[in-house]
């Protein structure tokens, strides 16, 4: 019962804020917080590739957009059961949609994580574009028209509420797994690879199954993203989503989940908190500021916000030595 605590009690506190933010909050304001929980999930499942196992991937965009593409077409052409039992569906087919991409993350993985460095981020990058490509050419999914008419999760407590329990499903999927004999030969194979085969560690499969877990929960992000949105086209899924989720575990700290999710939450929400900036001054000078902010704090902080350190560990080193 121990071991389920700490996850019961996030819910608990997700629930009242996400009751908070029902009441409290607009409508506007709501999808961000959605799209916030969504970019959590893909900072923290690509956090477990570029972070913990030290390899760097450009292609999650194209996880994103297996997962997003699956729950869209399977929830409108595959949706059987009644109105009052859509949340069963619903979890089937985000399920799904993380098995599909973590399936496509296991072919890719499985001949391209033998290379290294700046030649695996040009494989995934180029998996990233085809996936894209072949959208566009996929008429039986709305093509480059984009797909629509995705029904949504219902209302945004229970949106926010079936996001909130696939975030913490991430966090401690990941939290447990780090601290098991695979997260420590993932962390071998981040030091020192070399070394971590001269003792009998298989690193390919290290980095394989690193891979596939993190693809999984990308797939689910853009399941997530397709039914918060409820309408997705390729457009949704280009270079650039792939490179906001790798700013996100460098800006938060390569190897810390909860750098991750703070990352996530400054990253998403920035350019929507400057936005007013643009109306008074008629000039976009949002992206100007937020790149300025990047540098700001990459200089300040060069191994991201936490470093390697989750809260637990930042409290006890400065703020309990302080007190």
């Amino acid at each position: 019962m121990k071991s389920f605590k700490n996850p019961l009690l996030a819910l608990i506190a997700l629930s009242v804020l996400g009751f908070i933010f029902d009441v409290g909050l607009n409508a506007y304001i709501q999808l961000t917080i959605l799209f916030i929980l969504v970019n959590c999930l893909m900072s923290m499942s690509l956090n477990l590739v570029n972070g913990y196992t030290g390899q760097f991937s450009l292609g999650h965009a194209g996880f994103m957009a297996i997962g997003a593409y699956f729950s869209a077409y399977a929830s409108t052409r595959w949706n059987f059961l009644p109105e009052n039992l859509q949340l069963i569906s619903n979890f089937v087919f985000v399920i799904g949609s993380g098995l599909l991409a973590a399936f496509a993350g296991f072919i890719v993985g499985l001949p391209s994580l033998r290379l290294k460095g700046d030649y695996l981020a040009i494989v995934t990058l180029g998996f990233g574009e085809i996936i894209r490509v072949a959208l566009l050419n996929m008429d039986f999914l709305g093509g480059p028209r984009g797909y629509a008419n995705i029904p949504s999760l219902g209302s945004f407590f229970s949106s926010f509420i079936f996001a909130s329990i696939w975030m913490i499903v991430c966090f401690f999927t990941i939290w447990r797994v780090m601290r098991s004999s695979y997260g420590r030969g993932f962390l071998s194979v981040r030091e020192d690879e070399i070394a971590a085969e001269s003792m009998g560690i298989n690193t390919t499969g290290m980095k394989v199954r690193a891979f596939v877990l993190s693809s999984f929960f990308a797939g689910v992000a853009g399941a997530l993203f397709a039914h918060f949105t409820n309408f997705i086209n390729p457009s949704s899924f280009t270079f650039l989503q792939s490179v906001n989720a790798v700013i996100m575990v460098v800006l938060g700290g390569m190897g810390s989940m909860t750098g991750a999710i703070v990352a996530a939450i400054f990253i998403t929400a920035l350019p929507e908190l400057l936005r007013p900036l643009q109306e008074i001054t008629g000039v976009d000078l949002r992206m100007v500021i937020y790149a300025l902010s990047l540098i700001l704090v990459m200089i300040w902080r060069p191994k991201g916000i936490f470093g390697d350190l989750e809260l637990t560990d930042v409290w006890r080193k400065y703020v309990r030595r302080s007190a």
